[in-house]
C-alpha cells in the first residue's frame, strides 16, 4: 500500500491579511509569519499611533521590529507551488469585517451561525451545539446572526428588554417597569409585535400598493423624457435650419449687393477712363499745335509765315470743360446696408425675446392640470399617521394614529422638544411634498385642518406656535357655525357648504394648497397659490371634545 506523505494546513504558508501564499515571508516575535510588504502596510497604517501589534494574536511590540525574511518559509512555499499548491482561497468560516463574529471562539473568530436571544451571544456552528444537546438551552430562541444584540439588553439595569412600555413607546426590562414605568400600560415584547405585526401588513400592502403607482408614474415620466427630448431635437433641427435659410439668404443678398456695386464702379470708371483718354488726346494735339506755332514764330521768311499761320491758327473744337461734383460715391450704399442690419438686429432681437420666453415656458411637470373628479385627487392620495412626539397633552391619538381628540384630562406624555406644549395641536409624522392629496372627518365644537413647515415654533401660547397665525402654517378653521381661512393672522372668512369631511390637495412644487368639500362632486372651499420654500406637514388644531381622523383612502 502506498504511503501518504504528511498533510499540511494550508493556513501555515498562507498570509492571513491577504490569505494568499506567503511572498518573501517574515516572521515577527510572537511566531506568526506574514508576506512582508503586507505586514509592512499594516504597521505603516498604525505608525501615527506608535502601536505595533500582531494582526492575529493582538500581542504588542515596541519598539517596531525589524523584519527579515524567513528562508526556509520561502524555499517551503517555492517547493509547495512546483507540486501545484495554488493559493488558498478565503476561508468562508472565518468571520469578515462584515460578518457576525462568534463571541465564544479565541483567536482568529469563526462567523456565526445562529445567535441566541435568551443568552444574547452569537455562536458559530462548533459553539452552537449546545443549545441543540442540552435540554434547557433547546427552549432559547435561536435567530439569524445579528450585530445588534446588545440594543436588547437594558442600559439601566443589564438585563434583557422582554417588555414594551406603551405609554413611552419603549422596550424595557422587568426592573424598568418596577420602577420608572410603574404603572404604565405595558405588555410583552411578543404581544406588541403581533399588534404592529397586523399594521406592517397593512402598511405592506400600502406601499406596495403605492410603489405600483409610482411605477406607472415612472413609466410615465420616461415615455415623458421621450417625448421631451424628441420635441427639443424637432426644435433644434428647425431652428438650425431656419437660421441656416436666413444666413444663406443674408449672404445672397451680400452676393447681390457685392455684385450691383463691381458693376456699377466698372461702369464708371470705365466712362471716366473714356473721358480721360479723350482729354489727353486733346492735350497731346495742342501740345504739337504749339510746338508748330512757336516753330513759325522764328521763320524769317515773311511769306511762308503768312501762308502757314491760317492752317496753323484754327483748333478744332475743345472738349467741354469737366466739372467734377462733390460725391459721396458708395457711402450711400453703406449707409443703406447699416441701416438693413439696424432693422435685423431688432427683429432678432424683438423675435430672441419671444423665443426664448417659449423655451422658458416648457414645464413638463406643470403641464398636467390639477385634479377635477375626486378620482383625479385620489391618484395622489397620502396615508397620515400623526406623530405622537408633537401631541400636546390634552390631545389623544387613537385608530393608528390616524385620529386625534381634544380632551379635557391631560395625557402622561413623556417631555419631547417637538411637542406643542399650549395649543392643542399635533402634525403629522409624514412630510408632503410634491403632489399630496388627503381627506379628514371631523366632528365636535372645531377643529382647525392645516400644513406647516417643521420648524413652526412648539413651546409658548404665541401666534408663532398656533396654526394660520404665522408665515410658516397654513390652517382651515372649521366650527358648527362658518368656515375661515387664516395665514400669518389674516383670516378669509369663507361661504359655502360646511361639510364634516375636507379634502387637502397640495401641490407643493406649483405652490397650490386647496381645501374641498368632499361630497358626490368636489366642491372648492379656498384655494392658496405662493411659494413652498421647506416641506409641508399636515396638521390638526381641536377643542375640547372636538375629533379628526385622515381617512384611509386605499
Amino acid at each position: 500500500m502506498a504511503q501518504k506523505g504528511p498533510q499540511l494546513d494550508r493556513d501555515i504558508i498562507c498570509c492571513s491579511i491577504c490569505l494568499d501564499l506567503l511572498k518573501d515571508p517574515v516572521t515577527i516575535p510572537c511566531g506568526h509569519s506574514y508576506c512582508m510588504d503586507c505586514i509592512n502596510d499594516f504597521w505603516d497604517e498604525k505608525d501615527q499611533k506608535k502601536t505595533y501589534s500582531c494582526p492575529q494574536c493582538r500581542q504588542a511590540f515596541d519598539p517596531r521590529p525589524e523584519l527579515v525574511k524567513s528562508t526556509m518559509l520561502a524555499v517551503l512555499v517555492e517547493e509547495l507551488k512546483k507540486t501545484g499548491l495554488q493559493a488558498a482561497p478565503a476561508d468562508p468560516c472565518y468571520a469578515g469585517p462584515e460578518d457576525v463574529a462568534c463571541d465564544i471562539c479565541t483567536g482568529r473568530k469563526l462567523k456565526a451561525l445562529k445567535s441566541c436571544l435568551v443568552c444574547m451571544v452569537s455562536y458559530c456552528e462548533k459553539h452552537l451545539q449546545s443549545h441543540f444537546n442540552v435540554v434547557q438551552l433547546k427552549k432559547h430562541k435561536l435567530v439569524e446572526p445579528s450585530k445588534k444584540l446588545q440594543e436588547n439588553i437594558c442600559s439601566s439595569h443589564d438585563e434583557v428588554m422582554k417588555i414594551f412600555c406603551r405609554t413611552d413607546q419603549q422596550s424595557i426590562c422587568y426592573l424598568c417597569s418596577l420602577d420608572e414605568h410603574k404603572g404604565h400600560d405595558t405588555v410583552s415584547a411578543a404581544a406588541e409585535r403581533n399588534e404592529r405585526q397586523k399594521d406592517l401588513e397593512v402598511s405592506r400592502q400600502n406601499i406596495q400598493g403605492r410603489i405600483q403607482d409610482r411605477e406607472k408614474d415612472v413609466k410615465l415620466l420616461q415615455q415623458e423624457v421621450k417625448a421631451i427630448n424628441g420635441s427639443a431635437d424637432k426644435a433644434v433641427e428647425h431652428s438650425e435650419k431656419t437660421f441656416t435659410e436666413l444666413i444663406r439668404l443674408i449672404q445672397k443678398r451680400s452676393s447681390d449687393v457685392k455684385q450691383q456695386v463691381r458693376a456699377k464702379q466698372e461702369t464708371e470708371v470705365s466712362r471716366v477712363k473714356d473721358l480721360q483718354e479723350k482729354l489727353e488726346q486733346e492735350i497731346a494735339e495742342m501740345k504739337r499745335k504749339d510746338a508748330e506755332l512757336n516753330t513759325l514764330s522764328h521763320t524769317e521768311d515773311h511769306n511762308q509765315f503768312l501762308h502757314d499761320y491760317p492752317s496753323l491758327s484754327t483748333l478744332s473744337e475743345s472738349t467741354s470743360s469737366i466739372h467734377i461734383r462733390p460725391l459721396r460715391y458708395f457711402e450711400d450704399v453703406r449707409a443703406a446696408v447699416s441701416e438693413a442690419r439696424d432693422k435685423l438686429q431688432d427683429v432678432l432681437r424683438e423675435t430672441w425675446t419671444n423665443i426664448s420666453l417659449r423655451v422658458t415656458d416648457v414645464d413638463v411637470l406643470l403641464s398636467e392640470p390639477e385634479p377635477k373628479t375626486r378620482a383625479d385627487f385620489l391618484r395622489y392620495s397620502r396615508d397620515i399617521t400623526l406623530d405622537p412626539n408633537t401631541a400636546q397633552i390634552n390631545v389623544l391619538l387613537s385608530e393608528g394614529n390616524r385620529k386625534a381628540t381634544g380632551m379635557r384630562q391631560q395625557q402622561s406624555y413623556s417631555s419631547h422638544p417637538d411637542r406643542f406644549t399650549k395649543w392643542h395641536q399635533v402634525l403629522s409624522t409624514e412630510s408632503l411634498t410634491g403632489r399630496s392629496y388627503m381627506e379628514v372627518e371631523w366632528g365636535g365644537f372645531g377643529v382647525d385642518i392645516a400644513v406647516a413647515y417643521k420648524n413652526i415654533s412648539r413651546t409658548g401660547s404665541s401666534n408663532e406656535c398656533e396654526f394660520g397665525r404665522n408665515d410658516k402654517s397654513w390652517s382651515l378653521v372649521c366650527s358648527q357655525k362658518s368656515f375661515k381661512f387664516w395665514f400669518n393672522s389674516v383670516q378669509t372668512p369663507l361661504s359655502g357648504p360646511q361639510p364634516s369631511r375636507i379634502g387637502v390637495y397640495l401641490d407643493h412644487s406649483a405652490g397650490v394648497l386647496s381645501f374641498y368639500s368632499v361630497s358626490e362632486t368636489m366642491t372648492l372651499l379656498h384655494r392658496v397659490q405662493t411659494t413652498f420654500t421647506q416641506p409641508l406637514y399636515a396638521g390638526l388644531w381641536l377643542s375640547s371634545n372636538a375629533a379628526a381622523e385622515f381617512c384611509k383612502l386605499k
